[in-house]
C-alpha cells in the first residue's frame, strides 16, 4: 500500500512539474557589430515584427527553468520553429541548451541554415518548443520575423523529366485503297494480252499446217 502511494505521489509530482522560459532576449546586429535592435521578449505579447537584412545577424538568448523551483534545467528537446502561415512551409532548428538551462541561438543571414523554409514577403512565425520526459511539454510564441526573399533555385538538368508531358498522338497512314476497276481491267488486259496473242497464233498456224505447229512446239 505504501509503495502504491509513493508511485501516485511521484506521478502527481511529475505531472505538476513544468518548464518555464526566463529572460528571453533578442539582438539584431550588422556585420560590423552595430546593434540595430535589442529588446527583452514578453511571453504574453509579441513585439513588433523583427526584420533582418541580407547580412544581418539575429541573436536569441534565454534560460529554461522549472516553474516550481526556478532551477535551470536541460530539456531533452529544444527547437525553434519557423512557420510561414501563408504557404504552410515550416522549418525546425534544434537549439543547444546547457545543463543549467541556458541557451543561445544565432541566425546569420549571410549563411542561413537549411532549416529555414523558403521565404517571400510574408513573415515567419517563430516559436520555441520544449520537450522533456519528466516535464510537461511547452511552446512559446516569440515573434514574427521578416527575412529577405529566397532566391529561385537553379533548375536541375533532369527537372523537365519530372513534369507532366503532353499526350503522345500517333498518326497512322490511311488504309490502302484498291485502284478503280477500270485501271484494274487495263492492267489485267496488259498482262494477259501476250498470252492471248500467242494462243491466237498457235491456233492460226495449226489451221494452216498441223506439222508446222508441231515443229514450233518442238522448237520451243
Amino acid at each position: 500500500m505504501v509503495w502504491q502511494f509513493s508511485w501516485l505521489l511521484l506521478a502527481a509530482t511529475v505531472q505538476a512539474a513544468s518548464l518555464s522560459l526566463q529572460s528571453p532576449r533578442f539582438t539584431i546586429s550588422t556585420p560590423d557589430a552595430t546593434q540595430l535592435r535589442s529588446d527583452t521578449l514578453s511571453l504574453t505579447k509579441k513585439p513588433e515584427p523583427l526584420t533582418l537584412g541580407p547580412t544581418d545577424t539575429l541573436k536569441l538568448t534565454f534560460q529554461i527553468t522549472e516553474s516550481d523551483e526556478g532551477k535551470g534545467v536541460q530539456p531533452h528537446q529544444t527547437f525553434l520553429r519557423f512557420y510561414d502561415k501563408a504557404s504552410g512551409e515550416e522549418g525546425i532548428q534544434p537549439v543547444r541548451v546547457t545543463p543549467g538551462g541556458k541557451a543561445k541561438f544565432e541566425l546569420n543571414m549571410a549563411r542561413p541554415p537549411a532549416s529555414i523554409p523558403p521565404t517571400t514577403h510574408n513573415p515567419l512565425e517563430v516559436s520555441l518548443i520544449l520537450g522533456s520526459f519528466v516535464h510537461a511539454p511547452a511552446q512559446y510564441d516569440l515573434f514574427d520575423l521578416y527575412l529577405p526573399a529566397s532566391h529561385t533555385p537553379a533548375e536541375h538538368p533532369d527537372e523537365a523529366s519530372f513534369h507532366v508531358l503532353p499526350a503522345i498522338k500517333h498518326t497512322f497512314r490511311p488504309e490502302q485503297k484498291s485502284p478503280p476497276q477500270f485501271v484494274s481491267a487495263i492492267f489485267a488486259a496488259t498482262v494477259l494480252s501476250p498470252w492471248l496473242v500467242l494462243i491466237g497464233l498457235v491456233r492460226f498456224l495449226h489451221q494452216i499446217d498441223p506439222q508446222l505447229t508441231d515443229f514450233v512446239i518442238k522448237v520451243e
